[in-house]
């Protein structure tokens, strides 16, 4: 079913057609559409999930991390200060290998008390063991939503995952979208069969003990080792996604989903690194450059964590300059993908020159002639290795 509805609700239809055994959140400014639709299919009987009614963030993720101890489906949804305050769990939920599913709504961080978009959020979160991929679209968020399940709650894998959408800027605004029916989305998640987390009186087990030294690194190694696996099971999944249901509104999402999404890169020569909702903007930009005779490129990255580094390699190793546009930061440091990137290309022979530029922080504007502007320095080389663009 095609429809043109607010990206926070497309994400809601997602959950109502997943119906997860427990869901429990607390709202937040700009997540509060997605579970407040969600209450109201609870509320009205069209789903049979269980909707915990808690007092903070803190609260929801634990009562996630719970159900999901018991061998149930959970899910929740939280900005900003709401995922800060879920720190201290993230790091145990992802310790205990819980396959929860969390849509985070990318919101600034105080102080200064800001509701609008940046990924400081989320990216303050990389380093808890959690999956990070990051959308573009109102259908992307909703793909994506159903997809973190199955990936999250695949035997080789079994680790929480996050499905992050840009505050206002996606989260508000009204799209089309292509709503898949009930049947097809169970026929491409099935039932989440528990593995090794489950309440059963007849069988007792302690979960998330005390690790002393003599086990706990090997407890970190083994996360490590499933988080870096989880790219083959990432790619799995979005290659069946694409299969089973094909594109059928032209750009709301890639016509076959992977890590990155390319556009315009065959032959450029400036490539934009960049994630979620201000990759709309660049396109149009590059369009529009093309038309002039620049050959710019852009490489929109999806899954953030696992970092694909080796992926990242092999797009960029041919680029003369690449810009990282990034919507957070590092203080005393720079841009937390800059960086990233700037690591996974070093051991290159032929690596590009590379340049930093933060935007739209705080919700500030991200026009089309900042990109412009970045295209054009990049190219140039001018101005500092990283620049703010204001």
């Amino acid at each position: 079913m095609k429809d043109v509805m607010e990206a926070s609700h497309a994400v809601s239809e997602a959950v109502k057609a997943i119906e997860p055994d427990v869901i429990a959140a607390y709202p937040i400014t700009p997540q509060t559409h997605i579970v407040e639709r969600i209450s109201e299919f609870v509320a009205n009987g069209e789903i049979k999930s269980e909707y915990i009614r808690v007092e903070s963030e803190f609260s929801a993720i634990s009562a996630c991390l719970g159900a999901s101890a018991a061998g149930t489906r959970a899910y929740t949804s939280t900005s900003s200060q709401g995922l800060a305050l879920m720190h201290e769990v993230l790091f145990i939920v992802s310790g205990m290998r819980l396959p929860v599913c969390m849509s985070v709504v990318n919101r600034a961080l105080s102080a200064p008390i800001n509701i609008w978009n940046d990924h400081q959020d989320s990216i303050s979160e990389r380093d808890t063991g959690w999956i990070q991929l990051y959308v573009e679209t109102a259908q992307e968020a909703y793909d994506m939503t159903i997809m973190q399940h199955r990936i999250s709650e695949d035997p080789r894998v079994l680790l929480p995952s996050m499905v992050c959408m840009d505050g206002f800027t996606l989260s508000h605004v009204y799209e089309a979208a292509d709503i898949h029916d009930k049947k097809d989305v169970d026929s491409f998640l099935p039932k989440y069969k528990p593995v090794h987390a489950v309440l059963d009186p007849k069988e007792p087990l302690t979960q998330g003990p005390i690790g002393f030294p003599s086990h706990y690194m090997e407890f970190r190694s083994e996360l490590c080792k499933a988080i870096d696996g989880s790219l083959d099971v990432i790619e799995e999944v979005m290659k069946d996604y694409s299969k089973k249901f094909p594109c059928t509104i032209e750009n709301s999402r890639p016509k076959e989903y992977y890590h990155v999404e390319e556009h315009r890169m065959e032959d450029a020569d400036v490539v934009l690194v960049a994630m979620g909702s201000v990759c709309g903007t660049i396109k149009v930009v590059i369009d529009e450059l093309r038309e002039k005779g620049v050959k710019a490129g852009l490489l929109k990255l999806i899954t953030y964590r696992p970092f694909p580094a080796e992926l990242l390699k092999e797009k960029l190793k041919g680029a003369g300059k690449v810009a990282v546009v990034e919507k957070a930061l590092s203080p005393g440091l720079g841009g937390p993908l800059y960086h990233e990137i700037s690591s996974a290309l070093y051991e290159c022979e032929e690596r590009p020159e590379l340049r930093n530029f933060i935007v739209g922080l705080g919700g500030k504007d991200v026009r089309l002639d900042h990109v412009e502007k970045i295209i054009d320095m990049t190219m140039k080389g001018e101005g500092k290795r990283e620049e703010w663009m204001f």
